[in-house]
């Protein structure tokens, strides 16, 4: 008999949640005390969920998986939401063409160059879908190709972060094409699905209801901001009524809810099209509650979706390919890949071939999408058992493959000398060369005016005489993709100009600018451009002044004897040693660790690891023995 408090009954089973939510938290641990960070934990996650489903899970109560299947689906449409969220909507509409379209301008537009490879990959998977029916029954043959279209955002964007990558002309197209077969492959399996269960019915029409929701939100979000609504938001978001996390699942809600009264199969769409709306609005205040959403999705949610997918996966299931099981896996597998590869030679003329290629094997990489479709397709009758068991393999093993290929057919050059080009020799520009010149980085200033292209000279600054627009400047200066340059003319539209020619014609990534005004910042964000926003920067400065004085002025009035510097380590040396055990220079002290998103205050007894970023404090010679010991 239950024990009720207030109506609420304490009879409920929670020991299979308490397993799976172990799993879930052991899987990222193993991962990382086995330094296996590559390999994305959902795999591992998916491993898992078919191990305790065998034996741990089956003889719990009816009741109690149907709240793990609900808590399921809720990480389920928390993952469709934040691939939604994902999606950079600013990018996308920088990327309409404005212009009359000639083949070589289609070709450096990320938007329909994805358009383009989208397209392409979907002739290729029907054909390819069409040729193995001939080896395997498929029930349907068209979604069987939209399966096939799937990619993932979620492997893509962080093996392109860690590389840099994600502000570059390749890793925008590489990012657009994904976020494009997201948003068309969610389009088409809504319509699929909808067809497949109910035929051609003019309720099939009622789903542009969610597109006018989302334009409708959209009106109303922009004229919220300028309201005293966006002020209370600010106020009670680090309350404890947490607002801002309370509006995005109100947002989510409203749009699944809506789904539903429309039926099962637009929910996928409803809950990747609140993401989408809200990336809309999420710009420097994104990365706080994206944090927020991020604890609530990946550290609960979307686990126990990938672990019950594992639960759920039953290798009997291939059973009924019989004789053909084999070459079936096998084709399968090389056709995944092909339907990527190929298109990417749209690529060629741009990044050459093998990067092209490279580009071709990481969109192979599929995940939850994939997953999803044919966990939809199946409930469809459109695959059947044994063939939605074999997409869960292969989004298994793309997941594995198509990173690694990535990494070693197209290597980051770690080689490239590094400068960094002041554009603008102004006495803020001629002071930042003076900075980088005691860090011992070199940096050269392009000046057009003669008299302070000498005065700079004089100084004994290395300077070039000419315009910051023209390209041939850059071209003599040899810029190398690993250059930072800084744009600092003392004309912010002049600023815009010039880092529109750089990322147009060199394909650039590494620009520094500054914006006063929104307008500007929202020009200099289109482009991909880090943006300094001098009035949050005098704002910490006099915050600093105020609050911590003698620590302002240590930092920066000594900056010739005393230097913040961060430092990775890349060796194997300090790989797994405590803090205490690593003998810092006694000109040195470290002051934060940085080990990929999570910052913490470093102990005697905390263990460094090879990635890590240490940030210390010290003289010169005491940070050049650190970074000695950091790489040996």
């Amino acid at each position: 008999m239950g024990i009720f408090l207030l109506n609420i009954s304490f009879n409920f089973e929670y020991l299979p949640l308490l397993i799976v939510v172990a799993i879930a938290w052991l899987v990222p641990m193993l991962l990382s005390v086995m330094r296996l960070q590559r390999i994305p934990a959902v795999i591992l996650e998916i491993i898992a969920g078919f191990f305790i489903g065998r034996y741990l899970l089956f003889h719990s109560s009816a009741e109690s998986m149907e709240i793990l299947e609900f808590l399921a689906l809720t990480g389920f449409i928390f993952l469709m939401f934040l691939s939604g969220l994902e999606i950079n909507t600013d990018q996308i509409i920088a990327s309409f063409p404005r212009r009359k379209l000639t083949l070589p301008k289609v070709l450096k537009n990320p938007l329909l160059v994805g358009l383009l490879f989208f397209i392409l990959t979907l002739t290729l998977s029907y054909a390819g879908a069409s040729a193995l029916s001939s080896v395997v029954y498929i029930p349907n043959i068209w979604y069987f190709s939209l399966i096939m279209v799937t990619t993932s955002v979620g492997i893509i964007f962080p093996v392109l972060k860690n590389r840099g990558e994600t502000l570059g002309d390749f890793g925008q197209m590489l990012i657009m094409a994904a976020a494009v077969a997201d948003i068309l492959s969610i389009l088409l399996f809504t319509f699929t699905a909808f067809i497949i269960s109910r035929g051609f019915q003019p309720e099939l029409l009622l789903v542009l209801v969610l597109f006018l929701l989302v334009y409708i939100f959209y009106v109303l979000g922009r004229r919220l901001e300028a309201t005293i609504f966006r002020r209370i938001t600010f106020q009670l978001s680090h309350a404890a009524s947490q607002i801002s996390v309370r509006g995005t699942l109100l947002l989510i809600l409203v749009f699944v809810v809506l789904a539903q009264i429309l039926g099962e199969e637009v929910i996928l769409l409803g809950a990747f099209l609140s993401g989408l709306l809200l990336s809309f609005f999420l710009h420097k205040e994104r990365s706080l509650l994206m944090i927020k959403l991020d604890g609530m999705g990946f550290g609960f949610f979307i686990p126990i979706f990938f672990i019950m997918v594992g639960a759920k996966f039953n290798p009997a299931h291939l059973s009924e390919f019989d004789n053909s099981l084999i070459p079936f896996l096998v084709l399968l597998l090389i056709l995944l890949f092909l339907v990527k590869i190929v298109p990417a030679f749209l690529w060629v003329r741009l990044f050459g071939r093998k990067r092209a290629i490279a580009g071709g094997f990481l969109m192979a990489s599929r995940l939850s999408l994939i997953i999803a479709a044919s966990t939809i397709g199946l409930g469809l009758g459109a695959i059947t058992e044994g063939i939605n068991a074999s997409f869960v393999l292969m989004a298994v093993i793309t997941c594995l493959i198509s990173p690694m290929v990535y990494n070693n057919l197209n290597p980051v050059d770690k080689k490239k000398s590094r400068k960094v080009v002041i554009v603008g020799g102004s006495s803020t520009g001629v002071l930042l060369a003076r900075r980088l010149k005691v860090h011992g980085r070199s940096s050269i200033i392009v000046e057009r005016e003669k008299l302070r292209y000498n005065d700079i000279k004089r100084k004994g600054i290395s300077a070039f005489r000419g315009e910051g627009t023209d390209v041939h400047t850059f071209w003599k200066l040899g810029l190398q993709a690993s250059d930072y340059v800084v744009v600092h003319t003392g004309n912010e539209e002049e600023n815009i100009r010039v880092c529109e020619m750089l990322r147009k014609e060199f394909r650039h990534e590494k620009l520094i600018s500054k914006s006063t005004q929104s307008a500007i910042e929202q020009s200099l964000k289109r482009l991909n451009v880090e943006i300094m926003d001098v009035r949050r920067t005098l704002a910490a400065t006099i915050e600093n002044l105020i609050l911590r004085p003698g620590t302002y002025h240590a930092l920066v009035d000594t900056f010739e004897n005393y230097i913040v510097e961060e430092i990775a380590i890349t060796g194997k040396l300090a790989d797994g040693i405590q803090v205490k055990d690593f003998h810092f220079h006694k000109d040195c002290t470290l002051i934060l660790i940085q080990r990929g998103t999570d910052n913490f205050i470093p102990h005697g007894e905390s263990n460094l690891k090879r990635g890590d970023v240490l940030i210390v404090f010290g003289t010169d010679t005491a940070l050049e023995d650190t970074r000695v010991r950091c790489s040996g």
